[in-house]
């Protein structure tokens, strides 16, 4: 990071004095860093050298006898940062505090910092650097390709699941499609919002011509940004409805669990209602927390932003290594994630063995189903309960060519998981086949009247036909999470047969 006071080597310090009889001793001090030097108003954040020089010819402060003109030549990384500005100033004994009376800069010609001061104390040079951001390139066409295929299914099944409601008669229909809203929303802001708009702004060389001479103000802090409220809006966007999809998981879960394991325990009161708040609720008081504890600690500094948000993209900002256990990342978004993956993962693995994989006589949905079959289920509730978010935990390995395998996997799984879930619970169920057949059946008699004939057209809708039937892999046999079959009736045939066993 940069530095309050940075420069590596003095190359020219002159004491203009009157020439007087009576001339006056003076004695210069070079401090290595800034700790007997604690500013309340500058802030520096860096970790190169820091130095103040002091000079003084007696036991006045400020010695108007005196002036001091100080030549500086910094050195720093130009590939990582810029030099924004810097001023001239010195530490005031009074308020113990950094001031710019009685200094100026100077514009040079020979590209050194140049600082004049008419008095004799400590003496200071505050830069401010611009960080020299490495924003990522725009999205690949892997990612671009994924998130349209999952935008275009997340869609077409909110409009399916809606539309087809009544006809189905499925209780699951409330929060697949809360489910599938919130994933929508976050796809469109990832694919259209999370580059920073910061990327366009044109930037300088860092040429010391470029800075304003005319403004010897005291700086709050030793690096710039420039501000985008934009980017911290779909920041926290993105915090939001990746938090509520998260949750929609968790609900979708939870729902699961008590329609399929506890069966014989009606759902709670106003259950519906209840998802809801919880739903939408709980992540919008995460992040209003989130950002509120933030403000509320550095709003006072204009770059308060970039403890909430990154630079480089609009998400949540990467903590530092010694600011983990305070970085809003770990504790509003990890753990909370985690603890939902968790939680998601017990109940996977208790529906596949009690449910998915075990062949109960007494259910008939269960009787003679193949292992591909039960394969698909399980994958069905596998992406409704986000268990492929597991994925991001395997990519921090340290190994590289191990992390970028992880990576690209990731990336296949949750890019299109709105595509796998219109397959899965759209695709699958037979009214949509059915409409969609009759569609493909009007259309290729439109266009069969002009070019096709009527043997061509029976042989495309049988195919067509042929294909879309061939989706369902779980069509008559094992129906117990196609959506055309209501969960409900699976429960009350559990329980009648129940009481006849009775």
């Amino acid at each position: 990071m940069p530095v309050e006071m940075l420069f590596k080597k003095l190359l020219l310090l002159l004491i203009m004095m009157p020439l007087q009889r009576n001339s006056k001793a003076c004695g210069f001090v070079v401090y290595q860093n800034d700790k007997l030097f604690q500013s309340k108003t500058f802030t520096a954040k860096s970790n190169f050298s820091q130095k103040i020089i002091s000079s003084k010819t007696d036991e006045n402060e400020q010695d108007q006898s005196a002036s001091v003109d100080m030549v500086f030549s910094p050195r720093y990384n130009q590939r990582e940062f810029q030099l924004y500005s810097y001023a001239c100033v010195y530490w005031n004994l009074s308020t113990r505090d950094w001031d710019t009376y009685g200094c100026q800069k100077h514009k040079g010609t020979d590209g050194f910092l140049r600082c004049h001061c008419n008095h004799t104390t400590n003496f200071a040079v505050l830069m401010t650097f611009k960080k020299d951001y490495q924003y990522p390139k725009s999205l690949d066409v892997f990612s671009n390709v994924g998130c349209a295929l999952s935008i275009t299914g997340l869609a077409l099944t909110i409009v399916f699941q809606i539309v087809t409601r009544k006809v189905r008669k499925t209780s699951v229909t409330w929060v697949l499609v809360n489910l599938c809203i919130s994933m929508l929303i976050f796809n469109l802001l990832f694919v259209f919002g999370i580059e920073n708009s910061n990327k366009n702004n044109k930037t300088s060389d860092g040429d010391i011509h470029d800075i304003d001479f005319k403004n010897n103000d005291v700086p709050q802090t030793d690096t710039i940004n420039t501000p985008n409220p934009t980017c911290t809006a779909i920041a926290a966007l993105l915090h939001y409805f990746l938090l509520v999809t998260f949750t929609w998981n968790a609900l979708s879960a939870a729902q699961l669990y008590f329609l399929l394991i506890r069966t014989m325990k009606p759902l709670p009161r106003h259950f519906i209602l209840f998802i809801s708040l919880i739903g939408w609720g709980v992540p919008a008081i995460v992040v209003a927390i989130t950002v509120g504890v933030i403000y509320s600690q550095n709003g006072k500094n204009p770059q308060w932003e970039l403890d909430y948000r990154q630079e480089i993209i609009c998400w949540l900002a990467i903590p530092e290594p010694d600011g983990v256990t305070k970085s809003p990342l770990l504790w509003s978004f990890i753990v909370p994630v985690t603890i939902i993956l968790i939680s998601n993962v017990v109940i996977f693995i208790t529906i596949s063995i009690k449910v998915l994989w075990k062949n109960n006589q007494n259910l008939t949905s269960t009787k003679k189903v193949s292992s591909m079959r039960k394969i698909v289920s399980t994958l069905s509730v596998a992406v409704v309960f986000g268990i492929t978010w597991i994925l991001a935990y395997l990519m921090l390995v340290n190994d590289d060519s191990i992390r970028i395998i992880f990576s690209y996997i990731f990336c296949l799984f949750n890019t299109t998981q709105g595509l796998q879930i219109f397959i899965l619970y759209t695709v699958r169920t037979k009214i949509f086949q059915t409409e969609a057949s009759k569609v493909l059946t009007l259309l290729s008699s439109i266009g069969g009247k002009k070019s096709l004939s009527s043997v061509t057209r029976l042989r495309l809708r049988v195919r067509m036909y042929n294909f879309l039937r061939s989706l369902p892999t779980l069509h008559e046999h094992f129906r117990l999470l196609e959506t055309s079959l209501s969960t409900e009736d699976i429960t009350l045939s559990e329980s009648d047969k129940a009481k006849e066993s009775i």
